[in-house]
């Protein structure tokens, strides 16, 4: 099972930037791909972005250009450089083995609070 600490979230004016970080414990992080999801009040929850074991990345559609999932493996760590922020990102984000997720066996961490303000 892969334990999950996220940081970084606040409150930011439309426009502007956040870093949001994730470290993973445990040995699964260095093989998954490991992706950040969000969910908003009465929205399910979805994938934001996913960076895979070798570096390839994929977004969702509304974030594509704005937001950049980068990993750190020496420090298992997952990193969401959220740039250009919009009152629709206002979320509570998430990180997680996309894996895990895909196949259902996910367990969740708190997530961090992102706020943006119009």
């Amino acid at each position: 099972q892969v334990q999950l600490v996220e940081s970084g979230g606040g409150l930011v004016q439309a426009g502007g930037s956040l870093r949001l970080s994730c470290r993973a414990s445990g040995r699964i992080f260095r093989a998954s791909a490991m992706g950040w999801y969000r969910q908003a009040p009465g929205k399910q929850r979805q994938l934001v972005a996913v960076i895979y074991s070798g570096g390839r990345t994929d977004y969702g559609d509304s974030v594509k250009g704005r937001f950049t999932i980068s990993r750190d493996n020496a420090e298992n760590t997952v990193y969401l450089q959220m740039n250009r922020l919009q009152p629709e990102d206002t979320a509570v984000y998430y990180c997680n083995s996309h894996n895990m997720v895909l196949t259902g066996v996910a367990a969740w961490g708190q997530g961090t609070q992102v706020t943006v303000s119009s």
